[in-house]
């Protein structure tokens, strides 16, 4: 079994060990919650005081063109574009994954005609599901929102489905999809293929290009740290781009926004799929933040993740192993994102817990604790040090304390 003094050893040859002093970090905390929300950079903090101090507070409406306002959605997305496998002018950073998620879902059934399916594994994340609901019952009942097992995705995907809508990583237990195999099996029966990015981008190395996706997004305030609520980011393969009407065509989407035109006409490309006004100061505190990832190199990041998995859960199952603790997440490296995920009956008290001891985590339903690795930041002595408060508060049964059972909003 991995000891301290291994961890810390581990820690002094890891080439990603300087990034670490990049991000502003609670004292005493460890935080293995990246996969919900990332930690404030220092970048983005001094981008934000920049852009408000400055930008906003001297230039006023003129840095709309004296910074480069106007055009952020497009040279952030072509940063984005490095992370997941996609070319410049393939990817724009705008909205959120909700709204960019109703915009390529109806630009797929466009390029769909006559198939009127749309299919997804019942495992999706929730707002996923949501807004293909909204969609096709918007649609008038023409269309059908098809859920089926992660492992019966192949033998659904027939000559009446649009689109097949897959999260590479998925949310409760880590399982990453096969992009490559399942693309082509949506290819093979004629369908276009939607890739949520959501817990990938950032994470670990991802090729749509490589994998001949369609449509893909993503969100910016998880492994990329754009900060809380940060804007999401679409992909929309340039085969495909001007053959799209925008179901929400806005008026940043028209090939001549300020000529004030009252009917639409859609830009050429990516830029299309552009709707309304971006925000601004969220929008630079991300663009900051997707600098010092890609400073590192994502395959270093990799490593390291799969390193940090391995060492945790390891840790647990020796040393947490009369506890009741159940790995949901796969073992093989291979089939697995940046999160570990344990199932447990009493799984919230138990977050709770440790939430109070500084391990930060997060609690998903009905009964997993997840914990996620961002490599950028976190020590491999985090790991051997969170597991040891995680054997204390079970040693001593401390999560059985009744405040420790109130639930909150936000698990």
């Amino acid at each position: 079994m991995t000891t301290r003094q291994q961890a810390v050893t581990l820690d002094d040859k890891d080439p990603l060990a300087s990034f670490r002093e990049q991000f502003l970090l609670p004292e005493g905390v460890i935080y293995l919650d990246g996969n919900s929300l990332g930690p404030l950079t220092k970048a983005a903090s001094e981008r934000l005081r920049q852009v408000i101090g400055e930008e906003w507070g001297q230039g006023l409406i003129q840095s709309w063109n004296a910074a480069g306002w106007h055009v952020m959605p497009q040279t952030l997305g072509n940063k984005i574009a490095k992370l997941i496998g996609a070319q410049p002018g393939e990817v724009v950073c705008a909205d959120g994954t909700s709204v960019n998620l109703f915009k390529l879902l109806s630009a797929a059934l466009q390029l769909r005609p006559g198939r009127r399916v749309i299919v997804s594994d019942d495992g999706n994340f929730p707002t996923d599901l949501y807004v293909a609901q909204g969609l096709t019952k918007m649609l008038g009942g023409d269309h059908e929102f098809r859920l089926v097992g992660a492992d019966d995705i192949p033998a659904a995907l027939d000559e009446t489905v649009a689109v097949l809508m897959m999260t590479e990583v998925d949310y409760r237990s880590g399982r990453l999809h096969d992009m490559v195999g399942l693309t082509k099996k949506a290819h093979d029966a004629g369908a276009l293929v939607l890739w949520d990015l959501c817990h990938s981008a950032g994470a670990l190395p991802v090729d749509l290009n490589g994998a001949r996706a369609d449509l893909a997004v993503g969100c910016g305030y998880k492994y990329l740290n754009g900060g809380p609520g940060a804007p999401a980011f679409l992909f929309v393969a340039e085969r495909h781009q001007n053959a799209i009407y925008p179901a929400i065509a806005g008026w940043h989407g028209h090939a001549e926004p300020f000529a004030f035109e009252p009917g639409y006409r859609p830009a050429d490309g990516i830029d299309r799929m552009l709707c309304s006004t971006i925000p601004v100061l969220s929008i630079a505190a991300l663009d900051a933040a997707i600098d010092v990832m890609l400073a590192a190199d994502i395959n270093h990041i990799r490593d390291k993740s799969i390193g940090l998995f391995e060492l945790f859960a390891g840790l647990v199952e020796t040393r947490c192993a009369d506890f009741g603790f159940q790995l949901v997440s796969p073992r093989a490296a291979a089939r697995r994102g940046s999160q570990v995920s344990f199932a447990h009956q009493d799984g919230y008290a138990i977050m709770q817990a440790l939430i109070e001891r500084g391990v930060i985590g997060d609690f998903r339903a009905p009964n997993l604790l997840r914990f996620g690795f961002a490599p950028l930041y976190l020590r491999y002595q985090d790991i051997w040090d969170a597991v040891d408060v995680l054997h204390d508060i079970m040693a001593t049964e401390a999560w059985r304390q009744e405040k420790y059972a109130i639930r909150k909003a936000v698990t």
